[in-house]
C-alpha cells in the first residue's frame, strides 16, 4: 500500500479519535489487503493511541489480517456441520499442502489460508471456499487436486 493511500483513509478521519479505530483499520485493510506493521503505526500516531492497543484491537477480531493474502483465498470451514463431517482432516491436508499455517501466505504468494467458524453452506460439508468458489464434499485426498488446479490456472493466466 503506498503512503498516499493510508494518508488519504486518515485524512477522511481528520479529528477521529478511539472511537474511529475499527473503520480505519476496516479502510485501511480493504484498501492494503491486510494491516502492515507501518499502517498500524500510522493509525496508532493519528488516533492519539499506543500502536499496542491499536494492534490489540485488531488481533481480537478475526476480520483482520497482517499478512498479505495470496493471490487465491483458501478459506476451510471449521462449523459444527464441517467438522462432525471432517473438516480437520481437510484442514490438515490443506496445510500440508501449501506448507502453511491460518493465516499465513505461501512463499510464491500464490495461497493464503484462512480458517472460518461457518460458510453457510452446511449441506455441502466440509466445505473450502478458494476466492469464493465452494468446493463441497471434500475429502482430504481431494485437496492437492484443487490446490494444483488453482497452480495451473495461475501459470495459465501468467502466460497468457
Amino acid at each position: 500500500m503506498k503512503t498516499t493511500d493510508i494518508d488519504g483513509i486518515l485524512k477522511k478521519h481528520s479529528n477521529a479519535r478511539r472511537d474511529a479505530l475499527i473503520p480505519v483499520l476496516q479502510e485501511v485493510q480493504e484498501a492494503q489487503g491486510y494491516l502492515s506493521r507501518d499502517a498500524v503505526i500510522r493509525i496508532s500516531e493519528h488516533l492519539g493511541l499506543p500502536a499496542s492497543k491499536v494492534y490489540g484491537v485488531a488481533t481480537f477480531y478475526n476480520q483482520f489480517r497482517f499478512h498479505a493474502p495470496g493471490r487465491y483465498h483458501v478459506q476451510i470451514c471449521r462449523g459444527t456441520a464441517c467438522h462432525v463431517k471432517g473438516s480437520a482432516a481437510v484442514l490438515e491436508a490443506v496445510k500440508r499442502a501449501l506448507a502453511v499455517q491460518p493465516g499465513e501466505t505461501t512463499r510464491d504468494g500464490l495461497f493464503s489460508l484462512e480458517v472460518v467458524a461457518c460458510m453457510g453452506a452446511c449441506g455441502l460439508a466440509p466445505v473450502v471456499c478458494v476466492d469464493g468458489q465452494f468446493h463441497g464434499g471434500v475429502t482430504p485426498d481431494e485437496i492437492k487436486a484443487i490446490i494444483d488446479s488453482y497452480r495451473r490456472k495461475a501459470a495459465e493466466d501468467a502466460n497468457n
